[in-house]
């Protein structure tokens, strides 16, 4: 393993060329059940913010609260 870091790589950036900064509604999977990532995730900002929400949610719109709540409880901004 190398200690070298590509400089030109930014974590965190929007980055047109990456398929996860595509608006979850043009996700080709998104219609896809919600991930068990997504489902623990959603779960815990979901509790936080006292919300209830359907367990049944596919990969799009999980992504969506995601972000949603994220916003709301502060947890999304650096």
């Amino acid at each position: 393993m190398s200690d070298t870091h590509d400089s030109e790589e930014t974590l965190g950036a929007e980055d047109p060329q990456n398929p996860a900064a595509k608006d979850p509604s043009d996700w080709v999977t998104g219609d896809e059940p919600m991930t068990a990532p997504q489902r623990s995730y959603l779960d815990t900002l979901a509790r936080e913010a006292g919300e209830q929400l359907p367990g049944d949610l596919n990969k799009a719109q999980a992504s969506e609260q995601i972000e949603r709540l994220q916003q709301k409880s502060g947890r999304g901004t650096s």
